[in-house]
């Protein structure tokens, strides 16, 4: 089927990624949208969402051409295959009409470099270039130059700190270059963008580390129109910032400044959702070289909208989430512990809505469960959990088009209000 506006890549503008683990979330998705100067990638699925949720990728693109269609939206928007990893997730991907591409190198960063000493980084360093990694004049093409960068002085490398930058992320940079290469093979005749996802890391990326990774992908010949540093501080999932709210915008000026001087390229927050306290320095200091990424709010919202219509099956949810939040808290960055779910679990609320949906253990046990919930859970003798849900959502749509519409208005009011 041929449709009016399909997904298309979106350039240097700043844009907003809505995740929806339901795909039910469209409406409200473009509700908050229209009011605003972003714009959006409506269709945004990592693979490790999808394999929790078991949704296909055509599925994904779909569900928001779906909404754009019911809306009669005229506006460009895109659609995000996140946190790629392999050739065979880029095929899938660009079959179902991904246009944005999120290259996740990840498993090929060497963590252990931020901890070796000298003789060691010389040792892998060596290796990276007898493996045909890094050229044998590598070291030449950094060291005596600077790059003048805004918001402080010029950035240079001495020999250590770019051992260890290269030591690091020298085969993600390789890796990155091929997985680039596997996304051009699969989207020969349309063109797509390229994100280069690093925010997994161990440590934070530092800026020296942004200079050498955006100056090798160059060199590989990797196009890219956003990347997504490790930042300071913590984001975890379903709560706003924790750390230095003044250290994080120091750090955040030169990264974007870097990004500035050698792309330009857009500066990508992933586990954006519910940073309300830095969305106003985000937005001062990336401008239009921005890419913020959402996903759990969503869904979460989608829950809200259970108990307040169906307090029954959210609290049969809710107790099941807790009997398997232990199984699925590792797989993302939380603070929420088993003893604090427990605690939440011993006692039903007087008034479970602010427990469940503004404080911190109440949001992250909802948000991390939600494979658990929408592939196993059931209710008791009835149906399973995620059709449950979706027939209360299905009879309530115009409320969850609201709550989506109150939130994430709050999001991108906040970032343009800087």
């Amino acid at each position: 089927m041929v449709h009016a506006n399909p997904p298309v890549i979106l350039g240097l503008k700043k844009s907003f990624g809505f995740g929806d683990r339901l795909g039910l979330a469209g409406p409200g998705h473009l509700a908050a949208l229209e009011k605003s100067t972003f714009t959006g990638v409506l269709a945004q699925q990592s693979m490790r969402e999808m394999t929790r949720t078991r949704r296909r990728a055509d599925q994904v693109v779909e569900a928001a051409q779906d909404a754009v269609n019911a809306a009669h939206y005229t506006r460009p928007w895109g659609a995000d295959a996140d946190h790629l990893k392999t050739e065979a997730d880029i095929e899938m991907m660009a079959k179902a009409g991904f246009t944005y591409f999120t290259l996740d190198p990840t498993p090929a960063v060497v963590n252990a470099a931020d901890t070796m000493k000298e003789a060691e980084l010389r040792a892998e360093a060596d290796k990276l270039v007898r493996e045909g990694v890094l050229g044998p004049d590598w070291m030449a093409r950094y060291l005596g130059d600077k790059w003048e960068v805004d918001n402080g002085p010029p950035l240079a490398f001495e020999e250590e700190p770019l051992l260890r930058a290269a030591v690091k992320f020298a085969r993600a940079t390789a890796e990155t270059a091929r997985l680039h290469n596997a996304v051009a093979r699969h989207c020969p005749d349309r063109p797509f963008e390229v994100e280069v996802a690093v925010d997994e890391t161990a440590k934070p990326t530092s800026h020296r580390e942004h200079l050498f990774l955006a100056l090798e992908l160059k060199r590989r010949g990797v196009s890219f129109v956003g990347l997504a540093p490790r930042f300071v501080g913590k984001f975890e999932k379903g709560i706003d910032y924790v750390g230095d709210i003044s250290v994080f915008t120091s750090e955040l000026e030169r990264h974007a400044a870097i990004a500035r001087r050698l792309g330009p390229y857009k500066i990508s927050v992933h586990s954006g959702s519910d940073k309300f306290s830095l969305y106003p320095f985000i937005g001062r200091i990336c401008g239009e070289l921005l890419h913020i990424k959402t996903a759990g709010t969503s869904y979460l919202e989608a829950l809200r909208v259970i108990w307040r219509t169906n307090p029954d099956l959210f609290r049969e949810i809710a107790r099941y989430a807790a009997e398997h939040f232990a199984e699925e808290r590792d797989a993302f960055l939380v603070s929420t512990t088993e003893e604090e779910v427990a605690t939440l679990a011993a006692q039903w609320p007087v008034d479970p809505e602010p427990v469940y949906f503004e404080e911190r253990v109440g949001r992250q046990l909802l948000h991390v469960t939600f494979g658990s919930v929408l592939v196993l859970g059931r209710r008791p003798g009835g149906l399973p959990f995620n059709e449950a849900i979706r027939e209360t959502l299905a009879k309530h749509a115009d409320d969850y088009r609201e709550a989506l519409d109150i939130c994430l208005s709050r999001h991108l009011e906040l970032l343009e209000a800087g």
